[in-house]
């Protein structure tokens, strides 16, 4: 037989696209339109509803940037129409290739019942099923003209980004208002064509399969009368019947479809849009479970399920009922889908405790599984936090997006800085947006690295990113697709089902070790530097609140603020979502962090200051009272409490031969040069030079910074090609400080100015460098850097509850691939016997190099933190204006001087006149033993809860003394629950005895007196 596949193939892409798709919807008759333009921000509903519209007709413009337009649609179904289903057709505009990313709708009824939502992909709205001739038709749209921010030439500078800056251009052309019979025997014809077509692409050329599908569609295309095309629809479908029952091999891959709507809480949209988005899709959704008993979909983000409670309640109350019936699944059990290498230990804690409650206490659902499909990589410390939520699971796609290698599991055992291990799955099908498509089916089953010994791979299936969700032709095809000879098999399940079925057949799944590091969109760790500040300086404000408001509370009665510090840590934790915290967000939603930071540290302050002017007691006794919010002992000043400060001795300046200047302090001897930068750091007790001969720390460093794609997201190797080296000072200065020696250092450079002050204090083994930067370029990476006279192979950076150690070298491409990584508060460098660590407030990024040098043969090696960036998109504004860091060098420290100066510079002490010392309610007597909460128990019983771990990476005895009535104890997980399966804590002569493994977390609940 000859072989005439491309002319068949051909056939079938022509008459489906003009022929049969135009027939689904063979009559149409067009609906009256008018509009009504919401002045300013959106409003409710019923306002919307009962505003008076204007005219406008399809073919007009409409829709100022992030504008709300509210159409009525009006009509009446022909008399001739009698019987058959009706829909509306309402096109807003839409390219179908940009669902998410344009306008969309939610629908409503005269009465303010929502319908469904619209956007490119979903444009439908069903009148009857069947209808009556002469029936009426009457709905409104809520329509949001979000303009295109990523468009087809992606990436390019927009001012689009800022209702400030969009300017009032309409975005959208009104393109279709129509009623129209609905054929499903048509569209049934079209839903079989596509997935034969697809699944024959897939099949090799020489496949018996792919010639009988080729041979089927032929004769179904020749049953089609192409002038009567809803005539011959059922004669072309019973030409298929045979090919589309033909059972799939009993060998075939499994894929769980998850129903699926990806919604990011912002990113090309602000967080208003967001809750929009939201409700138009779950109204979807909702209605589509009820259309098709089979489909299941998950959501997650507690935040988005709160934000529809709260806005639109009648939407939640159709998914609240979904979630009933279990076919609406809440998952992840977190607050939103979070940045996971940035956030502090508490933060992260927070999301499970703030997620998992909100289900718990909405749904009665507890989730096994974290659901984070789109997070940009995975810190090490996160299995730990997972298993102490009370969770076993883990989903995440990202990490296919990796550039350099590619990872070799895609079910495994994911092993954390502890030890704990969690069971992860990374969906072959490389995408969470799957649409069923036969090329997507088949590239999850070949994909697949575990052949042999699994077989089952999860598949999120549904328009995401900016929501919209399952269609009903997704669900169609899944059902062609249950068991299709060919093709893997799919089937719809909850994400707890595909778990179960998974870890069951998988029990000696491989283990992978440490972070999951993505090789892309390494940048997010510097841009929107403002951002980054805010959470960081949030996380550490929400600490101190809790301790002195619960020490406060215990020692004086003080009103412990659940309910404020409930809804600020879940603002703060809203601001780590993914695309927030890491800084790929537009213009406005960085804008608007920038002020929810302000509003969030001005009442934690408040709550602070409140507190400790209880415990202060009266100011008239003019006592100055140091609080020290820090888990360490500072100046004599026990952690978690306040006395009076001891005083630190002396620091000297003299000038330097040669210019600049010689600071010292017993303990140190710094040496500045005439261009302010620091030649010399000796540590004095060891005898040991810190600056690696011949260069200079503190050292500032430009590089032009244009990656290939996704501006904000990723920085590309090739940056470090060119470097400009910021050694001319305008001024090297000393200045006047009590009890330190400082120098000042001003620099210009391109259109921006920088100023450092480089301190050394009194009875201080470090040096505090303070960097002002008035940063005002474009596409340029700004560092600091720190040339340093070590050998180390490795280096450790702090992650959540511990640290993480990686390679100064790249022997393999694993290791040269992280050539930009994350620290939380400190990275710590050393040689057996002397380290040098460098501490920040406020900053995320670094690299570390290592060279050998020709007059010595000694190792250098470079640690570089990471201050500003300067891409155009999305935010073509990026970082732009002042910004201030504080950083400090710490030569001779050991991995427990690197925990204990990374809570100093990010906790600093406060001054409160007042008549007598405050102990802290709980005490450690190990000091690398971290208490890294202390609080009241959510639940208001007035227990006090203490989270702590062990920070230096090994096993340790410690006792917890307490200091207030505690008549027991117990071990709880995060939500402050009874642990179940591990030997209980005693509480003993007013202590808590444990022995902890490295790096160890344990909740402990402390009962009270009730009172």
């Amino acid at each position: 037989m000859h072989d005439d596949r491309s002319l068949v193939e051909s056939r079938l892409r022509r008459v489906l696209d003009e022929r049969i798709r135009p027939a689904v919807h063979p009559r149409s008759v067009p609906l009256d339109v008018a509009v009504w333009n919401a002045p300013g921000e959106p409003v409710p509903v019923a306002e919307g509803l009962a505003a008076e519209p204007g005219p406008i007709k399809v073919g007009d413009m409409w829709g100022a940037p992030w504008g709300t337009s509210w159409f009525r649609v009006t009509g009446t179904v022909p008399e001739e129409w009698a019987g058959r289903t009706v829909e509306a057709l309402l096109d807003l505009g839409f390219d179908e290739n940009m669902p998410g990313f344009q306008c969309e709708g939610l629908v409503y009824r005269a009465d303010g019942t929502p319908v469904k939502g619209l956007n490119p992909r979903n444009q439908w709205v069903r009148i009857g099923a069947p209808v009556q001739g002469g029936e009426e038709v009457r709905l409104h749209i809520e329509a949001a003209s979000n303009p295109v921010i990523l468009d087809y030439h992606p990436f390019l500078p927009t001012q689009l980004g800022d209702k400030e800056t969009a300017g009032s251009e309409p975005q959208y052309r009104l393109a279709r208002m129509d009623l129209a019979v609905f054929d499903e025997t048509v569209w049934n014809l079209v839903l079989d064509l596509e997935v034969l077509g697809e699944l024959m692409q897939e099949l090799s050329a020489d496949s018996q399969r792919r010639h009988a599908i080729l041979r089927a569609v032929g004769r179904a295309l020749d049953a089609v009368d192409l002038q009567d095309v809803n005539g011959t629809a059922a004669d072309a479908r019973a030409c298929l019947e045979e090919v589309l029952s033909t059972p799939a091999e009993p060998s075939a891959h499994r894929i769980s479809a998850v129903g699926h709507a990806h919604i990011d809480s912002a990113w090309l949209w602000p967080l208003r849009e967001t809750v929009r988005k939201v409700a138009r899709t779950t109204s979807n959704m909702t209605a589509l479970l009820e259309d098709e008993p089979d489909f299941v979909f998950a959501m997650s983000q507690a935040q988005q399920f709160a934000w529809i409670k709260e806005h639109r309640p009648e939407v939640y109350a159709k998914v609240k009922a979904a979630v009933a019936d279990g076919r609406f699944v809440p998952a992840g059990g977190m607050w939103v889908e979070s940045d996971t290498n940035m956030p502090g230990s508490e933060a992260m804690a927070r999301q499970f405790v703030h997620g998992k409650r909100f289900f718990l206490d909405e749904f009665g659902i507890e989730n096994d599984e974290a659901w984070l499909p789109d997070t940009f990589g995975f810190a090490a410390g996160l299995p730990q936090i997972i298993k102490a939520a009370g969770s076993k699971w883990l989903l995440t796609q990202k990490i296919s997006w990796s550039q350099t290698n590619k990872f070799p599991h895609h079910t495994f055992q994911w092993e954390g800085i502890d030890g704990t291990r969690i069971f992860t799955h990374f969906p072959p099908v490389d995408t969470y947006n799957c649409s069923m498509k036969g090329s997507e089916i088949a590239h999850a089953a070949r994909n697949f690295k575990d052949k042999g010994v699994a077989r089952h791979s999860l598949a999120p299936t549904g328009w995401g990113d900016g929501g919209g969700g399952t269609t009903r032709e997704m669900v169609a095809k899944a059902a062609r697709l249950r068991s299709l000879e060919g093709s893997a098999t799919v089937s719809w399940e909850s994400p707890a089902e595909f778990f179960a079925k998974a870890e069951a057949e998988y029990p000696q799944a491989p283990v992978w070790v440490g972070e999951l590091y993505l090789e892309l969109h390494r940048a997010t760790l510097t841009s929107q530097a403002k951002t980054k500040q805010g959470n960081r300086r949030s996380e550490h404000l929400l600490r101190e609140a809790e301790l002195w408001a619960a020490t406060a509370a215990v020692r004086t009665g003080f009103p412990y603020p659940y309910e404020e510090l409930d809804r600020l840590w879940k603002t703060v934790l809203l601001h780590q979502f993914h695309d927030i915290l890491p800084g790929s967000s537009i213009a406005w939603v960085h804008r608007e962090a920038a002020r929810t930071y302000a509003t969030v540290a001005g009442e934690l302050d408040g709550i602070i200051d409140a507190a400790q002017r209880a415990l202060a007691g009266d100011p008239a006794s003019g006592t100055r009272l140091v609080f020290n919010g820090a888990p360490h002992e500072r100046h004599g000043v026990p952690a978690g409490g306040a006395s009076p400060a001891t005083d630190g001795g002396g620091a000297s300046l003299t000038p330097r031969e040669g210019g600049g200047f010689v600071l010292h302090n017993g303990l140190l001897e710094v040496e500045i040069d005439g261009r302010g930068l620091v030649v010399s750091a000796y540590d004095i007790g060891a005898e040991r030079e810190t600056v690696a001969p011949g260069t200079a720390a503190g050292l500032l460093q430009i590089h032009p910074d244009f990656p290939n794609m996704w501006d904000a997201w990723d920085v590309d190797a090739f940056y470090r090609n060119t470097v400009t080296d910021l050694t001319v000072a305008d001024e090297v200065t000393a200045v006047n400080s009590t009890n330190a020696a400082a120098v000042r250092v001003v620099r210009s450079f391109g259109d921006s100015k920088v100023t450092q002050v480089l301190t050394l204090s009194a009875g201080a083994k470090r040096l505090d460098i303070e960097t002002e930067v008035d940063w005002h370029e474009t596409e340029k990476f700004l560092k600091l850097s720190f040339p340093l006279d070590i050998h180390a192979e490795r280096y450790a950076s702090e992650t959540q509850f511990g640290h993480f150690h990686r390679a100064t070298h790249t022997n393999t491409s694993w290791e040269a691939a992280k050539f930009e990584a994350c620290n939380h508060r400190f990275v710590h460098l050393e040689e057996p016997g002397w380290g040098v660590a460098v501490v920040n407030d406020s900053t995320y990024g670094h690299d570390v190099t290592r060279t050998v040098r020709d007059t010595d043969s000694g190792t250098t090696t470079t640690l570089r933190v990471s201050l500003l960036r300067a891409p155009r998109f999305p935010d073509p504004e990026t970082d732009q204006g002042v910004h201030r860091f504080r950083h400090a060098l710490v030569p001779g420290a050991d991995i427990a001087d690197a925990v204990r100066e990374g809570f100093r510079i990010n906790l600093p002490e406060r001054i409160v006149t007042g008549d007598g010392a405050v102990a802290p309610l709980v005490t450690a007597d190990q000091d690398g033993v971290i208490v890294s909460a202390v609080k009241l128990a959510d639940d208001g019983s007035g227990d006090v809860i203490v989270r702590l771990y062990e920070s230096r990476g090994g096993r340790v005895r410690v006792r917890l003394a307490t200091e207030f009535e505690a008549l027991g104890v117990v071990a709880t997980d995060l939500l402050e629950r009874p642990l179940a399966d591990v030997s209980q804590p005693e509480l003993a002569d007013g202590a808590v005895r444990l022995i902890l493994r490295p790096f160890e977390l344990v909740t402990l609940r402390l009962a009270r007196p009730q009172h």
